[in-house]
């Protein structure tokens, strides 16, 4: 599964299975785009939700994984453009390990803030 790895970066978050449950639980609001060339060639996926703020409208890519990512990136983002803009989403948004910063960068992607936990104990 491409969102094993998204959900082993949530951290005791999600599990694959919570990631599937949840867009089916929230079909109307979660969506699942699936890179792939054919039936046997599936590159990855992307999960995301469109999420109302008091004002702005976000579309949130929650999840991404996948392998290829060179072959497939650049179509999907544009995909997600286009699907943010005619859902009158003015930003895509994205959270993450470190490591996807230098993916997005150049795509136009800026680093807003850094996420910060701290355990219960």
């Amino acid at each position: 599964s491409y969102m094993k790895g998204g959900a082993d970066y949530t951290f005791g978050r999600f599990k694959v299975d919570d990631i599937k449950h949840d867009l089916i639980k929230h079909k109307d609001r979660q969506q699942l785009w699936v890179a792939f060339e054919d039936h046997e060639n599936i590159y990855g996926a992307v999960v995301t939700e469109i999420y109302q703020y008091p004002q702005t409208r976000a579309l949130i890519m929650h999840f991404t994984g996948g392998k290829n990512l060179p072959k497939w990136k650049q179509p999907m983002l544009e995909i997600l453009q286009q699907y943010a803009g005619d859902n009158e989403c003015t930003i895509i948004e994205s959270y993450g390990r470190p490591g996807w910063e230098k993916v997005f960068k150049l795509d136009g992607y800026k680093q807003r803030f850094i996420f910060y936990e701290l355990p219960v104990e």
